[in-house]
């Protein structure tokens, strides 16, 4: 497998932005990627969901176009344009055929320095946020369980805030909020800016100059990020949802941060654990035992150390036997680790299946603007399949002790009927109970938040 990145040009403007050009061209489609460093860190505490709200509204007119105008010239061009908020980023995202690629700049520039922001849309997609949050409980709960499981392990660390934003956050933010938030948060040294795919390099580097070269700096440098701590021993959430016939659970504490220099043998290890069907936890909780139908792990890494976490599913009657596989599953890996034939046959999977994410003009827009976020180097991609074929034993077990908890040092949230499996989860830790339909991810500050500052 031969995955290396494309020949790029980088350029910095003189007020910061920086610009990164990669002609690609195999079909004449042009993407973009467009970060600007803060998302959810510059939310107010007690406010989350600002980030997300301000992301939103980027595409719900901006420039001399009202909402219903930029959709129009967007659907009308056959392109897309989306935009979002993470912990860390606002990310602007799209794709417009190549002999639009002015028009995409355009746009992009009217969303970045000059959005709407209008107040009726503002209130229209926080009503569609908390509606969404709503329906979730209603029909999905699995949705939502992340977001539990983050404000539990995390406290009152950032990660541990909704970006998305609560019920009760929503319905408090306004216009005032969105605007303090743009003129706080956006700003030219923020703004990564990648376009790639059939494009006349020298052309949009001349437009991007002319459009971001006198946008001024952000007024502030990003929010700062200090490290997590995990949780020791065993604690419980538990979610009342009373009724429901069955339980979602996740398990998790602190794991490993983007820069992990181990990070083949952490993919390594983690698709055997969790992440393919085949896994040791699927292979226990669903092929072997019957208990549920699924059962994943997964890292998520940051600038600082994101969440290690498993989840599952069980009738809630079996809530008790899943928790307790789930753990000692998690411990097996611990105390065991892996054979050279496990690591082998995860290597087949993951070098089968790591080309396919970076396949597109999209893919690289994406991919080199995370490169360029967190600092990471062509090596990150270049250096990847050495990488993999390199991992032996010895460097997945040192994986295993740095980066996947130990089974009595985690936080569990259960969702399900309280009244029926509080006893069960009850075994596993001192128990903090909330219910449902609760507007926040929270009740507060728990026992165990050891982030409190």
């Amino acid at each position: 497998m031969t995955v290396r990145v494309p020949e790029h040009e980088r350029l910095s403007l003189g007020n910061g932005v920086a610009l990164i050009l990669v002609p690609l061209r195999d079909v004449p489609l042009v993407a973009f990627s467009a970060v600007v460093r803060g998302g959810g860190l510059g939310d107010p505490s007690s406010r989350p969901g600002v980030a997300s709200l301000a992301a939103g509204l980027l595409e719900k007119g901006a420039g001399e176009r009202n909402a219903y105008a930029f959709a129009d010239v967007v659907e009308g061009a056959g392109g897309s344009f989306g935009a979002g908020a993470g912990p860390e980023a606002i990310s602007v995202r799209g794709q417009f055929l190549a002999r639009d690629q002015q028009l995409m700049l355009e746009l992009l520039a009217d969303a970045l320095l000059r959005p709407l922001l209008e107040e009726e849309e503002l209130e229209d997609l926080a009503g569609r946020h908390v509606e969404l949050i709503k329906a979730a409980k209603d029909s999905d709960p699995s949705e939502l369980i992340g977001t539990y499981g983050r404000a539990f392990l995390f406290g009152s660390h950032p990660y541990g805030r909704p970006v998305f934003g609560s019920e009760t956050s929503l319905a408090a933010i306004d216009r005032d909020d969105v605007r303090r938030y743009y003129e706080g948060q956006f700003g030219a040294e923020r703004l990564i800016l990648v376009l790639a795919g059939d494009i006349d390099a020298h052309l949009l580097a001349r437009m991007a100059a002319d459009s971001f070269s006198r946008w001024p700096r952000a007024p502030a440098l990003p929010p700062g990020l200090a490290r997590p701590r995990g949780t020791s021993g065993r604690r419980v959430l538990l979610v009342d949802s009373p009724g429901s016939a069955q339980t979602y659970f996740w398990i998790g504490n602190v794991g490993v941060d983007k820069r992990y220099p181990r990070r083949a043998a952490l993919d390594l290890v983690n698709t055997l654990f969790g992440g393919r069907f085949t896994s040791l936890l699927n292979t226990e909780l669903r092929i072997k035992s019957g208990l549920s139908y699924g059962a994943r792990s997964s890292f998520s890494r940051g600038s600082v150390p994101g969440e290690f976490s498993l989840r599952s599913f069980a009738q809630t009657e079996n809530t008790g036997k899943a928790l307790e596989l789930a753990l000692r599953t998690l411990d097996r890996l611990r105390r065991d680790g892996v054979s050279p034939e496990m690591l082998d046959s995860a290597r087949a999977y993951t070098l089968g299946q790591y080309p396919l994410g970076l396949e597109t003009a999209a893919d690289w827009a994406a991919m080199l603007a995370e490169i360029e976020q967190y600092g990471l180097g062509k090596g990150y991609i270049d250096d990847y399949p050495a990488q993999l074929a390199a991992v032996g034993v010895a460097e997945a077990q040192a994986v295993i002790e740095e980066a996947f908890p130990a089974a009595d040092s985690v936080a569990i949230v259960a969702i399900g009927d309280a009244r029926r499996i509080r006893g069960a989860v009850g075994e596993y830790g001192p128990v903090t109970q909330m219910s449902l339909t609760d507007p926040e991810f929270s009740d507060g500050w728990t026992p165990g938040d050891e982030n409190r500052p």
